[in-house]
């Protein structure tokens, strides 16, 4: 029987209700995939009606009830079937008098469900390239709104030299368009099984049409054309699994570019960095134990949905792999599970994501107190240079400095302010080489960041005008 999304005493996916949006849910509403089947139904049928097959009054009666689908009957009559698509064949020719009897003529039933999963996949990436147009746009206005915003690098989560707050969504911005390629690709390469009968030979169908002068290939064409399909040159009784594996692969690179940018936020919402954080609402309740607590929840449930997500292709992998001889049904149960799941989690990893960047909060107190504790560090390198370059000697340059860095380290490490701008500032070495306030002008690490603000801005216009020409 259809689930009750309001039915809480029964298990339901979190999906049904939790995690996802309405939108995708109806896509992979049980109602839908229905609907979906008789529009296959209908357009094999008026194909068949073009070269005389069925009669126009039969067509039309068939028409007549595309949308009536009862999925109450349907589900009754399969208890006796034990075969879905048979029972729902049955269901739509009771509605159907004079067309009912013609229904699947010449069909197998991956002939219906394979073109009818293809329809709703093309529907359900149109809502996800949706989801990351808006979301590349919101890290190409991140990128350029932050562009010249110093804030301290950090490598293996170590200080290393400063880079700026733009230039780092810059990062998860081309790793989302990189993304938007892969899903476009899969979105306009997706192919149907066709209409190819039991083993993929078009045998059935070239047995209906012997005396119509028409061959199997042309109402395959007219029926696809019809759907707005295209199909595999050749297939066995499914279209190639190896297909599902090509879209589950995408949308886990989905799932990995929004992971690594909710793990990297989680990192510097910490106190330790205390940078960004994301939105917290007015009564929200961080923990029902400690009343203080302001726990980056969103970010944490992106992290748990995209790691689900990560595993989905390994059983599309081993579908395509298992899918023996002309077919076997050991894929059927689990498409039915990760499929619409993997949509479903990638349609609430946008929206989580699109929500915590929409008010995300950066902290130009914390981000000033780590560039002073810890870009002079990295500003010695350019202090070396032009230390050099005034006649210094480069070795003797080098071990005054890092002598100076590992005593002002181990103040930093003590709680104490970082001492280093003031003991190279003071060395009689490096003073006789650069007047003192270009010494502390060379350790201001917020000037110390190459070409990131132009290439954060030249990033985000590009963004920018890509997606303007998907419009």
């Amino acid at each position: 029987m259809p689930n009750n999304t309001n039915d809480h005493a029964r298990y339901q996916s979190p999906f049904a209700w939790r995690y996802g949006s309405e939108a995708m849910r109806r896509i992979f509403s049980e109602h839908h995939r229905r609907l979906l089947w008789r529009r296959v139904w209908i357009a094999l049928a008026r194909a068949q009606a073009s070269v005389g097959l069925i009669t126009p009054a039969q067509l039309a009666d068939i028409e007549a009830h595309a949308t009536e689908v009862d999925l109450d009957r349907s589900l009754e009559i399969e208890q006796i079937t034990r075969h879905d698509v048979m029972a729902e064949i049955k269901a739509f020719a009771e509605q159907c008098p004079t067309g009912g009897g013609v229904i699947h003529l010449g069909a197998t039933s991956m002939d219906v469900v394979d073109n009818a999963a293809i329809l709703r996949q093309q529907e359900a990436l149109d809502l996800i390239l949706a989801g990351l147009k808006t979301l590349i746009e919101r890290f190409a206005e991140l990128s350029e709104r932050y562009a010249e915003t110093p804030v301290m690098g950090y490598t293996h989560i170590q200080p290393a030299e400063p880079t700026t707050l733009g230039y780092r969504f810059a990062q998860t911005l081309q790793d989302l368009l990189m993304d938007w390629d892969a899903l476009r690709q899969v979105r306009e390469n997706l192919h149907g099984k066709g209409f190819k009968g039991a083993t993929g030979t078009l045998a059935s169908y070239q047995q209906l049409l012997q005396e119509t002068g028409v061959s199997a290939g042309e109402l395959e064409r007219r029926a696809l054309a019809d759907l707005g399909l295209e199909a595999f040159p050749v297939s066995t009784q499914t279209y190639p699994r190896k297909q599902d594996w090509l879209l589950l692969n995408a949308l886990a690179g989905l799932a990995q570019s929004l992971y690594r940018f909710a793990f990297d936020l989680r990192i510097l919402q910490s106190p330790a960095f205390g940078e960004l954080s994301e939105p917290f609402g007015q009564g929200q309740v961080g923990s029902s134990a400690m009343p203080f607590k302001r726990n980056p929840i969103t970010a944490e449930k992106i992290d748990s949905l995209a790691r689900y997500v990560a595993t989905l292709p390994a059983t599309a992998w081993h579908n395509a792999a298992h899918n023996l001889l002309e077919r076997t049904l050991d894929d059927s149960a689990n498409r039915r599970v990760i499929i619409p799941n993997a949509f479903l989690a990638a349609d609430e990893l946008l929206q989580a994501t699109t929500r915590i960047t929409g008010e995300i909060n950066v902290w130009p107190g914390a981000i000033q107190r780590n560039l002073n504790a810890y870009g002079v560090f990295a500003a010695t390198e350019r202090l070396l240079m032009e230390a050099v370059k005034a006649g210094g000697d480069r070795q003797q340059l080098h071990e005054i400095i890092r002598e100076r860095s590992m005593t002002a380290w181990a103040a930093v490490q003590r709680g104490e302010a970082n001492p280093l701008a003031r003991l190279l500032a003071d060395d009689p070495v490096l003073a006789d080489l650069l007047p003192r306030a270009r010494i502390l002008a060379l350790l201001d690490a917020s000037e110390y960041v190459g070409e990131a603000p132009a290439r954060a801005r030249a990033l985000a216009q590009s963004a920018r005008r890509r997606m303007r020409h998907t419009d």
